[in-house]
This record gives C-alpha cells, structure tokens and sequence, in this order.
C-alpha cells in the first residue's frame, strides 16, 4: 500500500514520541500519543485494525498493572516498527548524495 511522505514521516515522529515516553516512564504521555496521535494516524494510514486495537486499549476494561500497560505500549512499539519497516520497504532507493534526511535523524535524541 503506497504511503504519502506526510503519513511516514508522522510515523516516524509517534515512534520517536512513544519510545521517549516509554524511557521516562511518563504513563499520561503514552495513554495520550496512543489514543490521540497515533489511533488517528492509523486511520488515516488505511490501518484500520490498529485504530481499533488502540480504541479497545484505551477505552476498554482498565489495565490491571502499571507493567501490563507497558507491555502493551511494547507492543504497539514493535508494531509501529514493523509498520514502518514496510514502508521502507516499498520505497525506492534514495538518490546518491541524497542523505540530508538521513543526517537530520541521526540527530534525533531518539
């Protein structure tokens, strides 16, 4: 499924917000970006099943454990990445010399 550069870079911007949340343990963040930022990500990405996943997450039965929620914070991590890694996938090769988009994401604290 083509992805405008728009989708894939807002994607990359949830990972690097989730991932710094998740670092400092700042619970409220991660509750926020999921449901807020990438839930409608999600949608807007023809993602529909991870939309729905995230409804249920956050507004379904309360998590019982404080490790339980970061475990499925973990998870939707990893399902980012590989969402990610398939756009990659997909995209054809950078041309030579084009690494200005590269070097601004080494830069990242992320």
């Amino acid at each position: 499924m083509p992805i405008s550069t728009t989708l894939q870079l807002a994607l990359e911007d949830l990972i690097a917000d989730l991932r710094h949340a998740r670092r400092t343990g700042d619970l409220g963040r991660l509750a926020l970006v999921a449901y807020c930022d990438v839930r409608p990500w999600a949608r807007k990405a023809g993602e529909s099943e991870l939309a729905e996943l995230l409804s249920e997450m956050m507004t379904g039965k309360p998590h019982t454990t404080r490790e339980a929620f970061l475990d499925l914070i973990d998870r939707l991590i990893f399902q980012l990445l590989t969402i990610h890694e398939e756009f990659q996938s997909v995209l054809p090769d950078s041309a030579p010399g084009d690494n200005q988009q590269d070097d601004r994401r080494g830069a990242s604290p992320c």
